[in-house]
């Protein structure tokens, strides 16, 4: 067996409108942490526990992520690990986020919310 050569994933970037906005929705929504922020993007941590942080970077012509069309039925490039799924898409519900219905079975289960500017995010457990 070949050693990895990676340890783990440090960013994830996420192209939104406008960095602050985004990152306001992030916080309140999501309860990630602003680590910094300047106009054209901030970074963001996800759990005090979390290596990864998220980088909500402007992009001029904003158009939300869009995963390409495959038969695997993937649809978003990030999901999210949560401390409960159940809790989890009862709260974004309950905070107005547009949310697709959960999917999967078993101990794999899954679904799909959108932020602000249309980007589909997952959360999975």
């Amino acid at each position: 067996m070949t050693k990895p050569l990676l340890k783990g994933m440090e960013g994830v970037f996420i192209p939104v409108k406008d960095p602050k906005i985004s990152a306001e929705w992030y916080e309140e929504i999501l309860g990630f942490q602003l680590i910094y922020l300047e106009e054209d993007a901030c970074v963001m941590r996800i759990h005090e526990l979390s290596q990864t942080v998220v980088c909500l970077v402007r992009t001029e012509n904003h158009q939300p992520l869009q995963f390409p069309k495959n038969d695997f039925g993937v649809g978003k490039y990030y999901n999210f690990i949560p401390e409960d799924i159940d809790e989890t898409y009862k709260s974004l519900i309950n905070k107005k986020v547009q949310v697709n219905k959960i999917d999967g079975e078993g101990t794999s289960r899954f679904f799909t919310f959108y932020d602000p500017d249309g980007n589909p995010l997952g959360v999975c457990q």
